[in-house]
């Protein structure tokens, strides 16, 4: 078998464990996200709070040498056929569990500024996301503009914001704006921001929890589309990665029915159908399922990418081709084409990939 070659539309980089303690002045640097390893586990503590402690064993397992080493990712990439890639944050999501503005401000700077001199500056396959803070719209708004001026193409966002500040609300106006302004996506990765680690205990915990963390990407894309963010903002797009697709279009579905049978209490009016804002605007990302390739080829929404997960246990390193061909190789070469590039490059800029596998 040729090897297939895919842009990945979600993987992530290890920072490094000092990397806030060095940046950060030493009031700060204390509450910044800080990784301890004793008694054979690793414990994240982030503004006071823990928020994760696991087996070193676990720990381990997903930290190949190039989740940290940007020259051995260049290498793995090559390996595993993957050419041009999103990086999302590993232990700067934490950030967005902060409740102290200035801390949060602070310490995603501090990412944005490692990210750019080590991950934009080895190779132009790498499309890392800012991290803006979400405590604070001018902070937010602020920090994108500086990302941009950095080289990032692409803002990371929490699936699940601070209580007080839904996606539906106008606070975010100006973010949506620039955003706009900018052609900057927004990438809203699942299992991030304030919501509990553990939501169910008990016979089958491990999959509920795993199956949990994708309900709020749908929320994310039920509050911009509700709320009229996306239809006021058409030139917006949005990401939700590591999510899937195949539920798309039956969220669309469900918001078009709502939209039309409720229509008495609908507020907002919408210039657009939910549909079709959805199927213009929203993006998303898998790395296993053979559901989002129908949602491509038989329900219609193409907005869909596949990514790795890099380096993480339910991504498919380090036998992405093997999960590439027995994704792909019976699939239409259009609905092939259009997912593992097409899509993508209608958001990011890689350079050309590779020829693929006939």
């Amino acid at each position: 078998m040729g090897k297939i070659w895919a842009n990945s539309g979600d993987s992530h980089a290890l920072e490094p464990l000092d990397l806030w303690e060095r940046a950060l002045p030493a009031r700060l640097a204390e509450r910044a996200p800080r990784v301890e390893r004793s008694d054979n586990r690793e414990t994240v503590y982030v503004d006071g709070q823990i928020m994760r402690r696991d087996p070193l064993s676990f720990a381990e397992a997903i930290r190949p040498p190039g989740a940290e080493d940007v020259t051995i990712r260049l290498t793995d990439l090559d390996d595993q056929g993957v050419w041009g890639e999103v990086v999302f944050p590993s232990r700067g999501f934490w950030i967005h569990n902060m409740t102290d503005p200035e801390l949060a401000r602070a310490s995603a700077a501090a990412y944005n500024d490692w990210a750019a001199d080590t991950i934009i500056a080895a190779s132009p396959r790498l499309v890392p996301a800012a991290i803006t803070s979400v405590l604070d719209t001018d902070d937010a708004v602020a920090e994108l503009a500086r990302a941009r001026d950095r080289g990032f193409q692409a803002v990371y966002m929490p699936a699940t914001p601070p209580p007080d500040r839904p996606y539906n609300s106008e606070v975010w106006e100006p973010l949506w704006s620039l955003a706009e302004q900018s052609r900057t996506p927004l990438c809203f990765h699942i299992g991030t921001g304030m919501m509990p680690q553990v939501i169910s205990r008990g016979p089958g915990g491990s999959v509920i929890n795993y199956v949990e963390t994708f309900f709020p990407g749908q929320r994310v894309v039920a509050h911009l589309v509700a709320s009229g963010a996306l239809d006021r903002h058409p030139g917006l797009r949005i990401f939700v990665a590591e999510a899937g697709a195949a539920w798309i279009p039956a969220l669309a579905d469900r918001m078009e029915e709502g939209y039309r049978q409720h229509d008495m209490f609908v507020r907002p009016k919408l210039s657009r159908s939910p549909r079709e804002i959805v199927y213009s605007q929203v993006y998303t990302s898998f790395q296993h399922d053979p559901s989002a390739l129908l949602a491509v080829s038989a329900l219609g929404y193409d907005k869909v990418m596949w990514g790795s997960d890099y380096p993480h246990l339910e991504g498919t390193f380090p036998n992405t081709q093997k999960v590439l061909h027995e994704l792909f190789d019976d699939v239409d070469p259009a609905v092939r084409d259009r997912v593992l590039g097409g899509a993508f490059a209608e958001l990011f800029d890689v350079p050309p990939m590779p020829v693929q596998a006939t």
